[in-house]
């Protein structure tokens, strides 16, 4: 049973999921044992049998009938609302949506006959009447349902006409997310990911009839409203409707220059997806192509985000030493439990939500904002470049990375650490401009000195995977044992996964001595001895709620010492700027890949990386949470509150 229902069961509260367009299904309220009743049914002269509550869909993709959807989404609750997948059922005089229709009883089903060709052609006509500008100048062009659809249904004039004449002006007031509203065909995809999936609510329909919109809260400005920029809105929109901000033009600008000194970090996630942009299957991990790919582009400097991941750990573990020491030690008020603070989606999410919790939030950056304060301070001091020529970019699979790059606190420097971010989408696309066939590439590794050596920054890219190289370098950090005495090769198998919210409890029975980079912090960690670390997973801004809900009602997960939070599904590689499409299955295999890279690595744990040791010797040298680390690598916050003005 999954930890969050267990903690229902027993009493505790959390918030239901909305539904923004909820159906009822044929066996909802009524057991396990309706789900269980097999009903026959007989579709296009196939007889077999389903269980109960099992959409037309869901038959068809089992007896291996296609049916075309528009409206309907793997990781969404049912709409029914495009009507694109429509059928006939026997005895039924309309045309019923099959992904909606939920079996309860024995019926023959029809899914494409004359009528229901035509209906659906008639259907796509009429959004392309609506849709306005040509598919080439689109950002979704070669990758759009829509798109797809109209050629398989052998569309090549516009019946009910077509304009090219802009309707609604672009939104482009965001650092993250642009909206092209003449792209929209009311899907409500963007709705339910919003409302669902993450809990945020920033689109809902306004108006009625020919005037029906999808719109933001007073039809603002997605730079007004409560957005936490996570995308995932982008991945689930069928149309270009939708897309992250484009830098790839100012990345060129700056390639270009020959006056600039051009650095790109990679992170993980973006390595375990890239080759879906290029015909792979999902999760064939192209890293080494990439950094070969990536020189052939222009950079002066390809460095391994995995690096700064390692040093992010050390930050963030020591600060929960600390909070620790401070509430078994010394009986101060210590907000407790910590909470991660890589995922800028999660950040922006509390700033609004839960702006009360701040002081929960490590102050640590993130690993992206961490690389780009030390490219721009000891590494241009060691390699004497004047800060102001370097240009700093980073790969990542997000689009909330664009806003962190742009926060204006991030600037510990001098300069704006962090230049530009560039999603996985736009990497490929430079990379098809510029006639790179990316698997076809030779390998190279990275550049030194900023080597990320150690498995323990990879898995940073899946949900669990913070905790657990936090787990594996704090473990050993404070009882001077190996993390395998208790974990099988070192994999913390109880948080790692896709359930939706992960606890897991770890006794510290003895202690060792306090290492040399975090003495003068600590004289012993005696008072850690005996505790039962107490830790927690989650992945969507969804089940984040649900957490900080059940510690504000001092539930079970209030007694956790560290708690892990990833704003999008999946964690990073899920996030809103990976391949399109998305779905539970690509993101398993992303994950594969990543958790493959941390087994086969001769280093898995943070501590050990030799590279981040030499940082602070070299650089760093007050240590964790100190001095220079703490100007550059840590971070405040903005209590932004969730009120629209």
């Amino acid at each position: 049973m999954k930890f969050w229902e267990e903690l229902k069961n027993k009493g505790g509260k959390f918030m239901s999921i909305p539904k923004s367009e909820k159906l009822r299904n044929a066996c909802e309220e009524k057991g396990d044992e309706c789900l269980l009743e097999k009903i026959k049914v007989r579709i296009d002269g196939i007889e077999t049998e389903v269980n109960k509550g099992t959409t037309i869909l869901e038959l068809a993709k089992k007896v291996g009938i296609k049916i075309p959807t528009l409206c309907y989404h793997k990781d969404l609750c049912l709409s029914g609302i495009c009507r694109i997948c429509v059928v006939e059922v026997e005895g039924l005089n309309a045309l019923q949506s099959a992904c909606s229709y939920s079996i309860s009883q024995e019926i023959t089903i029809k899914t494409h006959t004359k009528n229901i060709r035509r209906a659906r052609r008639d259907i796509l006509e009429l959004m392309l009447a609506r849709h306005v500008g040509e598919c080439y100048s689109c950002v979704k062009n070669n990758n759009c349902e829509l798109q797809s659809l109209a050629k398989d249904y052998g569309i090549t004039s516009y019946t009910y006409g077509h304009s090219n004449k802009k309707i609604e002006n672009k939104d482009n007031s965001s650092y993250s997310i642009m909206r092209d509203p003449d792209k929209c065909i009311l899907c409500r995809r963007c709705i339910r990911t919003c409302v669902d999936l993450q809990e945020v609510g920033v689109f809902n329909v306004v108006n009625k009839g020919i005037d029906t919109k999808i719109s933001t809260f007073g039809d603002k400005e997605m730079s007004d409203i409560i957005c936490i920029n996570c995308g995932q809105c982008v991945n689930r929109c069928p149309t270009g409707a939708l897309y992250e901000k484009d830098d790839t033009e100012e990345v060129w600008k700056a390639l270009e220059n020959p006056k600039k000194h051009v650095i790109i970090q990679t992170a993980p996630a973006p390595r375990a997806g890239i080759g879906e942009e290029f015909g792979l299957e999902a999760g064939v991990p192209l890293t080494l192509q990439m950094n070969t790919a990536l020189r052939y582009c222009g950079f002066d400097k390809v460095f391994d985000t995995c690096f700064t991941a390692d040093l992010t750990i050390i930050e963030e573990g020591t600060e929960l030493l600390l909070r620790l020491q401070d509430k078994l030690v010394n009986n101060k008020e210590i907000a407790l439990p910590q909470f991660t603070s890589c995922s800028p989606g999660w950040v922006k999410f509390i700033e609004h939500f839960e702006p009360e919790m701040l002081d929960n939030l490590s102050s640590a950056k993130s690993p992206q904002q961490m690389f780009g304060s030390i490219i721009k301070t000891h590494y241009a001091q060691v390699n004497n470049i004047d800060p102001k020529d370097i240009v700093t970019v980073a790969l990542m699979p997000c689009t909330a990375k664009k806003f962190e790059a742009n926060r204006p606190e991030m600037n510990s420097s001098a300069y704006k650490d962090v230049d530009y971010g560039l999603t996985t989408r736009e990497l490929a696309k430079m990379f098809k401009e510029i006639g790179i066939v990316l698997p076809k590439m030779p390998n190279s590794e990275f550049d030194e000195p900023f080597l990320g050596e150690s498995g323990s920054g990879v898995i940073f890219g899946a949900t669990g995977g913070v905790m657990e190289s936090a787990i594996r370098t704090v473990y050993e950090i404070v009882t001077g044992n190996k993390i395998e005495s208790i974990f099988e090769e070192g994999n913390i198998i109880p948080i790692r996964g896709f359930e939706e919210i992960k606890y897991a409890e770890l006794t510290i029975s003895q202690v060792g001595e306090v290492p040399e980079l975090l003495k003068g912090l600590f004289d012993n960690f005696e008072f850690l001895k005996g505790v039962t670390l107490k830790v927690a997973v989650c992945h969507g801004t969804a089940n984040a709620k649900k957490v900080l809900k059940n510690i504000k009602e001092k539930g079970k997960l209030s007694e956790c010492h560290f708690i892990e939070f990833m704003a999008c599904p999946g964690g990073c590689l899920g996030g809103g700027g990976q391949p399109i499409p998305t779905n539970k299955e690509i993101r398993e295999k992303r994950a594969k890949a990543i958790y493959f890279e941390d087994k086969y690595s001769t280093i898995r744990k943070s501590h050990e990386n030799p590279a981040v040791l030499s940082l602070y010797k070299e650089f760093l040298n007050d240590g964790p949470c100190r001095g220079r680390s703490h100007k550059l690598l840590h971070t405040k916050y903005t209590k932004r509150g969730n009120k629209i003005e």
